[in-house]
């Protein structure tokens, strides 16, 4: 199974391509957030979704300011059951929805043995990935579907291609979110909805300070978007920057 990284060349007007509004859920991982900016950019209304959305606030605000479109932010804990749709149900009524992004949530990514993980970090790490992105998937594919356009990103991990020692739980995670991708991309890629599966590596972490130091193999999370979108409608499961796909060379496909 080969990694692609392509690149799309100059992007076509996205609104017309996918569709007018962004659904992300994850929106607090760094990636999902310049991911977010980076549809701005390209004219497309944002729907911020996270567990806590208290450091939300200022991106949205930025966003709407920079780039002159709507950003709406939604609380949604998974861990409460069917009670978190209804929040997003109401946000997307009557919405134009062109993309779902869902990310993986790095705030669990602990180096413990799995015997050793609390209960409440398991069904965490199962709430906030494998739940989330599922439902929130499946409450907006469906108009997808309908009208035969729209993008379906789910962020994982590059250590999915290769199981990781003391961190089972999340490391099945990102397999999962690999696999869902894949899986669904079978199912209505033929019906007009592009699915990708984006596999990433190391980027580079906010401090108190802002970003740390990028690198060509450690890029800032808004380099990392600006790449990865440039492969949406290219490559269904990618790196989604080229030097990261050199690191795949030591994983196990």
């Amino acid at each position: 199974m080969q990694l692609l990284c392509g690149n799309a060349g100059t992007r076509g007007n996205l609104s017309q391509q996918y569709g007018q509004w962004a659904l992300i859920c994850g929106a607090s991982e760094a990636i999902a957030k310049a991911y977010a900016g980076e549809l701005a950019r390209h004219g497309i209304c944002v729907i911020l979704i996270s567990s806590d959305i208290s450091n939300l606030t200022d991106t949205a605000k930025a966003i709407s300011d920079t780039y002159g479109v709507e950003a709406i932010l939604i609380e949604a804990d998974f861990s409460k059951g069917p009670s978190a749709c209804k929040p997003i149900k109401d946000a997307i009524g009557g919405k134009d929805i062109g993309f779902i992004i869902n990310s993986l949530d790095g705030s669990l990514d602990l180096s413990r043995e799995f015997t050793d993980l609390s209960e409440s970090v398991v069904w965490d790490t199962i709430n906030r990935n494998i739940v989330a992105a599922t439902l929130v998937t499946r409450l907006a594919l469906p108009n997808m579907v309908d009208k035969g356009k729209g993008a379906v990103v789910n962020i994982s991990a590059g250590r999915c291609l290769c199981p990781t020692s003391r961190k089972a739980a999340l490391s099945a995670s990102t397999a999962f979110l690999d696999n869902f991708s894949r899986s669904l991309h079978y199912e209505y890629g033929h019906r007009g909805v592009f699915v990708q599966s984006l596999l990433p590596f190391r980027v580079s972490s906010q401090g108190s300070d802002g970003y740390g130091p990028a690198s060509w193999l450690v890029p800032s999370p808004q380099v990392y978007a600006s790449h990865a979108l440039s492969t949406l409608g290219v490559s269904h499961r990618t790196t989604g920057y080229w030097p990261h796909t050199i690191q795949v060379v030591n994983q196990s496909l």
